[in-house]
């Protein structure tokens, strides 16, 4: 018998890790990943500031799974219906039972130019093309009167976060006069997918660490020279990056499947994470993030295994009970620069405590997949960074 684990981000890896434990020894877990490694996607922002953290968010899948198959493919096609996957050569794989968790790709919109003038934060090369176009930008602005112009677009925490690095990095380098970072958002908030206070927070901790935003503000079309909004107002700039929206993997054709709480694409095949749009044993979506990709997968995995043992030992008609999932997030967090926001519960906190979570947390992922050595060094390096200043310290509830 074969399970077939179709990607290695957040679901893929919580999902083959648990699979370890839950199914006999002798079912194959085939772990199909174009990279061969995992990339931890949260602190993917911090490399453009800190390129040294490249190592320590990028994780080998030989060095965390104990028994599962790695297979360094690309997955160009799934069948749910049929228990099948094809990898770019054309080679099929038939598996008795499957979890598509190839995550999202950026979505583009079609909007005319955007996708040939910007650069998306998805890959540490993604990262490392930023960095250096931010960096030529500045050079180019040292010798003339007018700051280089950096536009990013898409205000959720991706976009948030890449902003924060980038009026940090040039903070580091003494020159905050020399660059603007406006932040573009076409709904009428920063953060939209997140609770108001929430989302009035890290407004407030944009706004401190120099960020200019604009919300309700849609781009419509980009040349290499400026971005056109809804509305025809048009924003020159030296820098555009991209975080404006999420599509499904080419592998099923762009979309993002809407699936229920069984998370279940077809008769043997799961789908997991951000590859699909969930709802969940409440009836209500699932946002896409970190978090909900690896508890999904950690309900797949129970799933997985229960029709494992149906398979083996059952009456061969009635499938086992299937358990739902249900979403309930303990809290977010997303860096801005050297500060961050952080809600627990209903509480929002910006400053210290917020930033010493996410280094917590950051550092926890890695220490619960295995990558211990990863966790220490990234903890290392937050703790050799200057600390956050003291316009941020105090506890938000964003009331304002």
């Amino acid at each position: 018998m074969r399970i077939a684990v179709l990607g290695a981000g957040y679901a893929g890896l919580a999902l083959a890790r648990k699979l370890e434990r839950t199914v006999p020894d002798d079912v194959e877990i085939l772990v199909v990943e174009r990279t061969g490694t995992h990339l931890v996607q949260h602190e993917l922002h911090r490399v453009v500031r800190r390129p040294s953290l490249a190592d320590d968010v990028v994780v080998d899948l030989d060095d965390v799974l104990a028994r599962a198959t790695v297979r360094e493919a690309e997955v160009v096609d799934v069948d749910p219906d049929a228990g099948s996957l094809t990898l770019s050569g054309g080679e099929t794989i038939d598996y008795d039972y499957g979890a598509v968790c190839l995550g999202a790709e950026t979505a583009f919109y079609d909007l005319p130019g955007v996708e040939d003038h910007a650069t998306p934060l998805k890959t540490l090369d993604h990262a490392a093309e930023i960095r250096e176009e931010f960096l030529d930008a500045l050079d180019a602005a040292s010798g003339d009167d007018s700051p280089a112009r950096v536009v990013v677009g898409g205000a959720g925490l991706s976009g948030v976060q890449v902003a924060g690095e980038l009026t940090a990095l040039a903070d580091e380098r003494d020159a905050g006069d020399a660059v603007t970072v406006t932040l573009l958002e076409r709904l009428d908030s920063v953060a939209p997918a997140f609770p108001e206070n929430f989302q009035q927070a890290v407004r407030e901790e944009l706004a401190a660490r120099d960020v200019a935003v604009r919300t309700g503000a849609a781009v419509a079309s980009a040349t290499d020279e400026a971005v056109e909004l809804d509305g025809g107002e048009r924003l020159d700039y030296d820098q555009f990056v991209w975080t404006g929206g999420i599509r499904g993997p080419d592998a099923l054709g762009g979309e993002r499947p809407a699936v229920e709480n069984t998370l279940r694409l077809g008769d043997g095949t799961f789908v997991v994470g951000d590859a699909a749009r969930v709802v969940d044993a409440d009836g209500e979506p699932v946002p896409a993030s970190a978090q909900a990709a690896v508890r999904e997968a950690r309900v797949v995995a129970e799933n997985v295994a229960k029709l494992v043992a149906h398979d083996r030992e059952g009456d061969g008609v009635f499938e086992p009970r299937l358990d739902p999932f249900a979403f309930d997030s303990p809290g977010w967090l997303v860096s801005v620069g050297d500060g961050a926001v952080a809600q627990v519960g209903p509480t929002v906190l910006r400053g210290r405590a917020a930033k010493a979570l996410k280094t917590t947390v950051g550092a926890g992922y890695l220490s619960s997949v295995g990558a211990v050595g990863n966790a220490v060094d990234l903890v290392s390096e937050e703790l050799g960074r200057g600390r956050p200043s003291d316009d941020a310290t105090e506890p938000s509830d964003g009331a304002g």
